[in-house]
């Protein structure tokens, strides 16, 4: 016998049913915590506590060399500013990391269309600090480039997954393109680091989608050629480079940078007891892993590059399973766009590499350069989101580059 359906009668009241949102949403919090890498997520908060700790030590030297008569900073100035915005940076994140896999790619084209059109209004518009025309300022002032990179590094990486379908596309031209408009606008500003490495993380994509060897050594020669064309022919890359290979001075921010990384030894001074930092021009931000080095020690210093390390091969590890060349190209592309600008502020401190202005990634103060970084570490995990009981076949990429140089040497056979 059917059940019967209640009609409630005039004036009366439906039966009263329990709301399904909440449910729903514990639903998706159980997929979400099931589905994200755990340790790679660990790591992160990690590398935020220590950066939260490296902060409160540079405070006090950015706040009083910035100090005015007028306008005195109190010593924690930057370090409650940083923790306000490390706050909204975890809501980004974690909030962008629960996103499934495609709402994420198509987000990533809009956004990348959007921060392009930025890019361009930057000459214009922009605001000038430090001698560089990087900020839009719309209520609050940011780069438009440092969120350009990660949503146009997922697009590249859905540009260049094409061949899968069809191998004849020139994938590799089409992203090329647009590599090479976006360097062309970084360099205007100008922003020699950004653009060095945007270009590093194509070329890295660009291998990892299965680009024949003779080809990759072709890019490298005209990798070398604009670096030497770059330094003949632009002024900002060639003060940089022959201040490297000139030698520091004494009086050089590098060199300053070097004295103060290595004057705790390896235990460091102590917190608060530095007296180095207090002669360093960015203290809280480009030059930040010497304050480390300083107060905390070359031990912790080496912990902050192990962090990085680890933060680096969990995704590796889990891409090696993986079997959606999509998500190899997004997420070794998002994971070295983060380890390059780290590994790049780490060698400047170390006077191995020239002075780029690059903030140490989750560590040094930032404003909107923080909510981009954790938008970028968000962008990665959900990309790399995955079901743990669905096995997966490994991409083959050996097969796939073999497949391509006997395409490449059948098309020689035939002309």
């Amino acid at each position: 016998m059917s059940a019967e359906i209640y009609i409630p009668r005039s004036g009366e009241e439906g039966p009263v049913r329990s709301p399904r949102l909440p449910r729903d949403r514990k639903r998706e919090l159980r997929i979400w915590w099931r589905e994200i890498d755990r340790w790679l997520l660990a790591f992160i908060l990690m590398l935020m506590a220590v950066g939260t700790l490296s902060v409160a030590a540079a405070s006090p030297a950015s706040a009083r060399r910035l100090s005015t008569e007028a306008v005195q900073l109190p010593d924690l100035y930057f370090f409650w500013a940083h923790i306000r915005w490390q706050m909204l940076g975890l809501m980004v994140m974690l909030g962008t990391s629960m996103l499934p896999r495609e709402p994420v790619r198509r987000m990533c084209i809009v956004l990348a269309g959007i921060m392009l059109f930025a890019l361009l209004l930057v000459p214009f518009v922009g605001t000038e600090v430090n001698g560089a025309k990087r900020w839009l300022t719309v209520g609050i002032q940011f780069q438009p480039s440092e969120f350009l990179k990660p949503v146009c590094i997922v697009s590249l990486a859905w540009v260049l997954s094409w061949k899968v379908r069809d191998p004849e596309l020139p994938v590799i031209a089409i992203s090329g393109a647009v590599v090479g408009f976006v360097t062309l606008l970084l360099l205007a500003q100008p922003n020699l680091g950004a653009a060095i490495l945007f270009i590093a993380v194509w070329f890295v994509m660009v291998m990892l989608a299965g680009l024949p060897l003779q080809r990759i050594g072709m890019l490298g020669g005209a990798g070398a050629a604009l670096m030497l064309g770059a330094y003949l022919f632009y002024d900002n890359a060639r003060n940089r480079i022959d201040s490297f290979l000139g030698g520091p001075s004494a009086y050089d921010h590098v060199d300053l940078a070097n004295r103060t990384l290595t004057a705790g030894g390896w235990t460091g001074s102590g917190f608060w007891l530095g007296t180095n930092k207090m002669r360093l021009p960015e203290a809280h931000t480009d030059y930040i892993f010497s304050v480390i080095g300083e107060e905390l020690g070359l031990i912790v210093c080496v912990v902050v590059v192990l962090l990085y390390l680890a933060i680096i091969l969990r995704v590796l590890i889990r891409l090696v399973e993986e079997d959606r060349l999509f998500i190899i190209l997004a997420a070794s592309g998002l994971v070295a766009l983060f380890g390059g600008q780290a590994f790049i502020n780490i060698l400047v401190n170390l006077q191995l590499f020239p002075s780029k202005g690059m903030t140490l990634p989750l560590v040094s103060y930032g404003g909107s350069s923080t909510i981009a970084l954790c938008f970028t570490i968000g962008l990665l995990l959900a990309i790399m989101r995955r079901n743990p009981f669905l096995a997966r076949e490994p991409l083959d990429f050996r097969g796939a580059l073999d497949r391509d140089a006997g395409r490449d040497s059948d098309r020689e056979d035939r002309r």
